[in-house]
């Protein structure tokens, strides 16, 4: 018998170990999803943990960005996850009047997708659950609460109780948390969540048969009461009310109150078809630090936000994606644990970003007084007509786009370096005159990807095999006319491509050096020229702690 101290106090538990495991997951939200599909592909033998006995199906978010359709992708799943998104979703605040004052048209795709799609998170959810099927060496415990936790020098225990009240041990390599803003596991370890809670909720009511069947999803600034409408896939209309001082969640659900909020909005509420409704907090918080040893953070359980810019989710999947490839290379012993420290390093600038722009998008809906809502609607008339605030708008600049500084990147000293960006996803044509995405290419490896050059010339064997063992594709490109060239030298171990929309051409050309080294995730982890490339590879596998 082994005596583990709870949180209740002091319990006794069987020392028999019912799963082990190399990386449990605990939550079955998007990004626990997300990781455990990712981890699964690579080989990785993962076990996801859930207390519910199904997936949530209530309302959740209903914005899904490029970045998160990429790292679908690099699932293998993003087919099954389109059908269920509305591509080039503009948002549009209104005036009380029910005028436009600023239209938000993301009409760019540079990472492969529609910017910004809608999309209904539980359908998402179960295409996520379902992709695990094909993994015989994943599994999934729903109905399992967690009672307690320690870790070692090895790995992590976790005592749960299953449904019939009996306990299980799970034994891990590394713990993930994934067990969103109340985060069970932050919480034990007494990491801070600092930040501030709204002071007004808000109700959300999905209803079925679009009544309105209006694109687009609208934030109408009414100073008696902010709301929202949104539509979404497959005929759904989302509205969002704030929640007025001396209201309660039992009133508001009622029916003659839901059907009095939703006269505001519509001509008649005869026959309306609502789903499901549910009040929401918002809340802005991050937790004080992402990692404990072998224990992680990611999602809501290291940092939550407002809904109004729809960043929750796709922060929480930027998460998933930027620890779930540093983990296979750890759990894989290619890299070192100390590779885990940058998870933090890259993520928690960005999140905490993204949280003050969600919070700034909910003041401009809802101003904590009265007088900044005529002075934002006077601003705001005016700058619609200035042109560069126009391309503002409708390319998202706004948005703070991740850009890493520190961690598993080479730094460089150019202006405006694309390290520690994003790389472009355009579509690209094979040799055999078939186009795809690039990420089809690159598949979950490295890539170094040389414009016009041989992307291995330069480099010495000992580094040609380090980049091998961690998992490496070396791309050439071309222009498309150059790939049916007979005299075309042909290089062993390289994959050539043509970049027929010159798009990877201009990412180039405004850098002065003319090869890429991208990461799993599709950061640009460095730069080199030919005679430069081994000297980068061998800093880049320093940061990486490449083995």
């Amino acid at each position: 018998m082994t005596y583990y101290c709870d949180w209740n106090g002091i319990i006794a538990v069987s020392s028999k170990i019912d799963y082990t495991t190399q990386v449990a997951i605990l939550g079955a939200g998007p990004v626990g999803l997300t990781i455990a599909n990712y981890l699964s592909k690579q080989g990785v033998q993962v076990t996801v943990i859930e207390q519910l006995d199904h997936l949530i199906d209530y309302p959740r978010a209903i914005g899904i960005d490029d970045e998160s359709l990429r790292t679908i992708q690099s699932l293998g799943l993003v087919d099954k996850v389109l059908p269920h998104t509305t591509p080039y979703h503009a948002m549009r605040f209104l005036t009380p009047k029910g005028r436009c004052f600023a239209d938000i048209q993301p009409l760019t795709r540079e990472f492969g997708f529609s910017r910004r799609n809608a999309f209904i998170q539980p359908q998402v959810d179960q295409v996520l659950l379902q992709g695990l099927n094909q993994y015989p060496k994943t599994q999934v415990l729903f109905a399992r609460e967690l009672s307690t936790f320690s870790q070692d020098d090895q790995g992590v225990t976790l005592i749960l109780q299953n449904k019939d009240q009996k306990q299980e041990i799970v034994y891990a390599q590394y713990l993930i948390a994934c067990d969103g803003g109340n985060s069970i596991v932050r919480r034990r370890l007494n990491i801070g969540f600092e930040g501030k809670t709204a002071p007004n909720q808000w109700i959300v009511i999905d209803i079925e048969n679009d009544p309105l069947a209006k694109p687009h999803i609208y934030l109408c600034c009414d100073p008696v009461r902010p709301y929202v409408s949104a539509a979404l896939p497959h005929g759904i209309r989302r509205f969002e009310f704030m929640v007025m001082p001396g209201e309660t969640q039992e009133e508001l659900s009622k029916a003659e109150n839901i059907t009095k909020l939703l006269s505001k909005v519509l001509p008649h509420t005869d026959g309306i078809e609502v789903i499901r409704q549910r009040v929401y907090t918002h809340n802005a918080r991050i937790a004080d630090k992402f990692r404990v040893d072998r224990i992680l953070l990611a999602g809501d359980a290291a940092h939550i936000m407002p809904v109004w810019q729809g960043q929750g989710y796709n922060s929480g999947m930027r998460d998933a994606f930027n620890l779930a490839w540093k983990m296979a290379l750890v759990v894989q012993n290619k890299a070192s644990p100390e590779l885990l420290d940058s998870y933090q390093i890259e993520r928690k600038d960005h999140a905490k970003a993204m949280i003050d722009l969600s919070v700034m998008a909910g003041h401009v809906l809802a101003p904590p007084k009265k007088w900044q809502g005529f002075v934002r609607d006077g601003i705001a008339y005016m700058l619609n007509y200035i042109k560069p605030v126009q391309q503002y708008l409708l390319e998202m600049r706004f948005k703070p786009m991740p850009k890493y500084h520190a961690g598993a990147l080479v730094k460089d000293h150019y202006k405006n370096s694309p390290v520690g960006k994003m790389f472009i996803q355009p579509m690209v044509q094979l040799e055999n005159g078939q186009t795809c995405l690039l990420d089809e290419v690159i598949g979950n490896d490295f890539a170094i990807i040389a414009w016009g050059v041989d992307p291995q010339w330069g480099l010495d064997e000992t580094n040609i095999k380090k980049w091998h063992a961690l998992g490496v594709k070396f791309i050439q490109v071309l222009p498309v006319v150059q790939l049916n060239n007979e005299k075309r030298k042909l290089y062993e171990n390289v994959i050539t491509i043509g970049d027929p929309a010159t798009e990877i051409r201009s990412w180039f050309s405004q850098t002065d050096q003319a090869i890429a080294i991208l990461r799993p995730d599709r950061f640009v982890a460095a730069l080199a020229i030919p005679q430069t490339v081994n000297s980068i590879s061998q800093q880049l596998f320093t940061q990486l702690h490449a083995k």
